[in-house]
Formats: structure tokens, sequence, C-alpha cells
């Protein structure tokens, strides 16, 4: 029995369809649970992480001690970073050092001059640029307080950070340098509520990418990870929970121990995997419901929160 011709043209498209499918998902199993790790100290022996004192930051900083490096730690509580870094020397054995930086600041210029002189003569490795600040309440754009120092913290705080070091990483032909984005200006097509704080983030995920392929050639790694809601202080006032990790809001140690496996690999990426699920099921969901879902998240919130918006 003859076949109708256009039978075929569908056929093929069905089969290379599937095929295309199934390489996706073994390569999908393979970079989250297979591949190896890099070894981080073949960058260099030092690490430098920016708001290191608390969440995400701390557990970094932790993790990259286990793996025995070195560590120059930014911020702006004197108190805290000495605390967190006689506990990485007690505890891991490895050398530590802190630059007092509020990038939050109007001594920004100085905080910078303080960095770069701190890296000098260090064989810094590895860059977490991690420091951040959000609004915890929707607001739209008129009602925003602290829009200076959203902008200055998440945009030319990161950017000047990331400055600084990869002078040295030029220098010697090689680092890793990892700036710390947001789902929320790469999963969603809007975050409406959060305009500020997402735009901040798509201008990281967008000045990460670029650098990726400008300094590959030299040897240098860039990345920009984007997680998902992670069980910090920042997280918890969004969420309007208890703090209470889940499987889709981990703790930040889980976070970062994934997140340390994905260093010098994509310039794009999301280490955890059931963030990567949530990402793959809101692919599937056309943008208008998206965009009303997080309309209605953000009004709950701004609900409950205390501020007169009138």
């Amino acid at each position: 029995m003859n076949q109708p011709k256009w039978l075929l043209p569908i056929t093929t498209i069905g089969l290379l369809t599937t095929i295309r499918l199934t390489l996706s998902f073994l390569r999908c199993l393979y970079v989250f649970f297979l591949r190896p790790p890099k070894n981080l100290k073949s960058y260099g022996s030092w690490a430098v992480v920016t708001g290191p004192t608390s969440g995400i930051g701390k557990a970094f900083s932790v993790e990259l001690a286990k793996q025995g490096l070195n560590l120059l730690l930014i911020g702006r509580n004197p108190d805290k970073l000495s605390a967190l870094s006689a506990a990485l020397n007690s505890e891991f054995k490895v050398k530590t050092k802190t630059v007092l930086v509020d990038f939050s600041g109007d001594d920004l210029d100085g905080g910078v001059r303080r960095i770069e002189e701190a890296v000098v003569g260090l064989e810094v490795g590895v860059l977490i640029n991690n420091a951040g600040v959000s609004d915890p309440t929707a607001r739209m754009v008129h009602e925003v307080v602290g829009m200076e120092e959203m902008v200055r913290v998440n945009v030319e705080g990161a950017t000047r950070v990331a400055k600084a070091v990869l002078v040295g990483m030029v220098k010697r032909g090689r680092g890793a340098v990892v700036n710390l984005g947001s789902g929320s200006s790469v999963v969603l097509p809007s975050h409406p509520y959060y305009a500020l704080y997402a735009s901040t983030k798509a201008y990281i995920d967008q000045f990460s990418r670029s650098l990726y392929v400008e300094y590959k050639q030299m040897g240098i790694d860039v990345q920009c990870q984007v997680p998902l809601y992670i069980a910090t202080k920042m997280a918890q006032k969004i969420l309007l929970s208890d703090g209470q990790p889940s499987l889709f809001v981990p703790p930040p140690d889980v976070y970062a121990r994934a997140a340390l496996r994905w260093i010098g690999y994509e310039p794009r990426c999301m280490p955890y995997f059931p963030h990567y699920l949530q990402w793959c099921l809101l692919r599937l969901l056309p943008d208008f419901l998206i965009n009303e879902w997080r309309c209605r998240i953000a009004l709950s919130r701004r609900q409950h929160s205390q501020i007169d918006f009138t």
C-alpha cells in the first residue's frame, strides 16, 4: 500500500523532534548529576566573595573554604566580617582577609579602591559577586524608596568589583567570575511591582554573558547564575513565610553546593535542579497567564504590608 506523499515529511519532523528532545533530556541529566565539577583551585588560591556574612554569600564562603580556597571577604558589617573570618580560619585552616565596603553608601569610590589594594599580590582565581538588595514590599516604580541604593549595589557595585578583580585575572590568564542574577529577570516575562529589582538583575545577566564571550579567549570563565527563591531573610520577607526551607526553596548551603558544580561552564545557568524544573513548567504557559499570576501575588503582598500606598 502506497503511503501518502505528505506522510514522509511529517514522520521525519516527528522523528527529528523526538531525537532532539531525547538528546536534550540526556544532556540535562548529565550536567545536573554526572558532569564533574571543575577544580576551583586551578583558577587560583584565593576567592573573593561580596556580601558574605549571611544567606547565599555566607554559604558560598563556607563551601569555598571547604575546598581549600583562601577567602577575601567584602562586606559592610565589621563585626560579622571578623566573626566569619575567624570561624573559617579556625574550622578550615584557610587564610582570610576582609575589606569593609558599603556598596549602598556614598563612599563607593573609596570602597573600590580598598578592594583594588587588597587584591594586589593575591592569586584571586574565583569571584562570587553576590552582594545585592531588593525591596521586600511590592511597589510600583513611583513608590520605590531607595531606588538609588538598589541601582548602586546591584549594578554599579557588581560591575566595579568585577572590573577590580578581572585586572589580575587577565594578567595571570585564568579565573572564574560568578555574578548572582535572578530568575525574575530570565524566567518570568515580567516582574510587576518588582520592576526595578528585576531590571537590575537583567543588567547582570547581559553583562555576564557579554563578558563570557570577551574573556573566554583569555582563559577566564564568566557566568551568571539565576536562582529562584532561596530560604534567606530577603526571601522570607518577599514570600511572607517563616523561612522554613522546602524542595523548591532550598537553604543557602544546598544551593551553594549545587552552584559550585556549575562554575566554569555555561555563561548562564540555574544550578539547583528543582528550580530548573519550575522553569521548564513555566515555559509551557503563555505570558499573559504568568503575568496575571505574578500580579495577583504582588497585590496580595501589598495587602499584607503595613505601608499605605495611597
